[in-house]
């Protein structure tokens, strides 16, 4: 019997991605870590600082798919609101997690360093959050029902990832094949479309190339099915071939 596919989505948390300051990292790897586990991320929203629109666009993205993956905002600092937002999200109470409590202690006690209460805010989640491992820096993330708070630091968000990836519900992953079109999309675009049409267990998309002298296309056929693949790209080959000859002829 074929798994069942799951669907996730990505709340990226932050005024510094919106302003530019910031260039997002964790997207493009969550993105490769969900194909690898079978799991389609639909959709990925950024937004600022702000509690409501964290609240608001977290409720949309839980109830539209199976997993929802949030970073950044759960660091030290007074604009550090994630854990707010989202305890409200769920009309939950924050509190301070006796375990992340006792974890960051030891932690900054086994450094010499004092337990100040900026620190100590990293330990606050929505009342009845399980905590999510962090082997980089202590810190924890935190999961209430499918969503799941990370931190904005690529190196710590890959790292709390790596602890989650036994705990997700895996599916078949998804293939491709990638065809090389030495033509450009204006050429192939209407022949491209009908095989689509005609191919529906299939995703196709066509990336543009430029050299500097002349355009091509590399086409890329998406599916969990490979003989869906198969049909797809020989339907594909057979229209380069046919575009060549009109070209020709």
């Amino acid at each position: 019997m074929p798994r069942e596919t799951h669907t996730a989505a990505m709340l990226a948390i932050g005024d510094e991605l919106l302003s530019g300051r910031t260039k997002d990292k964790n997207i493009g790897h969550l993105a490769e870590v969900m194909t690898l586990a079978g799991i389609d991320l639909k959709e990925v929203r950024i937004v600022g600082d702000e509690p409501h629109m964290i609240a608001d666009t977290l409720n949309t993205l839980r109830r539209s798919y199976d997993l929802v993956f949030t970073s950044g905002g759960i660091g030290p600092t007074h604009d550090d609101i994630t854990a707010d937002a989202v305890a409200a999200a769920f009309g939950l109470q924050v509190i301070e997690h006796p375990e992340a409590v006792a974890r960051l202690e030891a932690s900054y006690a086994s450094r010499g360093m004092e337990f100040t209460p900026a620190r100590r805010r990293m330990s606050r989640t929505p009342e009845g959050a399980s905590l999510i491992d962090n082997a980089v820096s202590v810190a924890p993330g935190f999961r209430i029902d499918n969503v799941f708070v990370m931190a904005g630091v690529p190196s710590v968000f890959q790292a709390m990832l790596v602890s989650l990836l036994l705990t997700l519900p895996v599916g078949e992953p998804l293939k491709s094949r990638a065809i090389a079109c030495p033509f450009g999309e204006g050429d192939i675009g209407d022949p491209l479309s009908q095989i689509a049409r005609e191919h529906p267990n299939v995703v196709i998309g066509s990336y543009p190339k430029f050299d500097g002298t002349r355009y091509s296309t590399e086409i890329v056929i998406r599916s969990r099915d490979d003989a869906a693949i198969a049909a797809a790209a020989e339907a594909v080959e057979a229209m380069l071939v046919e575009t060549e000859r009109a070209k020709a002829g």
